[in-house]
């Protein structure tokens, strides 16, 4: 060893050495290699991920679904089917408006389907019902009878007949044969 090489004492080499005079850890370019190796690996996944997409999206033609669903008719619920009452029979009355008006009914009355409990019961109510009738409309005006009405008064009815005048047997629809209204 010369005098004028500096010799570093924890790595045991001279400083004017052959390599530079810069000391180089033992695993020196791994790091940076294997940088080099993770970037080349994401840049041929993000690019295999891209072909995969344009590809599918070109045979399946810009995403639409090649399965044909055939239209067919939208759902329409089975209405319920009812035994209907009609012994009740024409009713005929006046509103209670200061010029009465006439009003003549034929109401029909729909329950559950073979329910004999509830067809015993409106028969032998039949003239509680047709007086249930004529008070009912008779105690309302011309104006609270008009077909806009309609609805709102069948409601009305079936929840009076089942609350007020019928005690085990339940009313499911009334319907209206017949429901004129006209000036005396």
């Amino acid at each position: 060893m010369s005098d004028e090489a500096d010799v570093n004492l924890e790595t045991g080499a001279e400083d004017g050495a052959a390599g530079g005079g810069k000391n180089r850890p033992v695993g020196g370019g791994l790091l940076p290699k294997l940088l080099k190796f993770i970037a080349i690996g994401l840049g041929v996944l993000v690019f295999i991920v891209t072909v995969a997409v344009i590809t599918f999206n070109v045979m399946n033609k810009g995403g639409k679904s090649q399965t044909v669903v055939p239209e067919t008719d939208s759902y329409v619920a089975v209405k319920k089917q009812y035994s209907m009452f009609t012994l009740i029979g024409n009713v005929a009355t006046r509103t209670r408006d200061p010029t009465p008006w006439n009003v003549s009914v034929d109401m029909i009355i729909g329950y559950d389907l073979n329910d004999n409990a509830t067809a015993g019961e409106l028969n032998s109510r039949l003239y509680e019902l047709r007086d249930f009738v004529r008070r009912y409309f008779s105690s309302k005006s011309a104006g609270e009878l008009q077909p806009e009405n309609e609805a709102r008064i069948k409601n009305e009815i079936r929840e009076l007949l089942n609350t007020t005048i019928l005690d085990k047997a339940r009313v499911r629809i009334i319907l209206f044969d017949r429901l004129d209204l006209y000036e005396m």
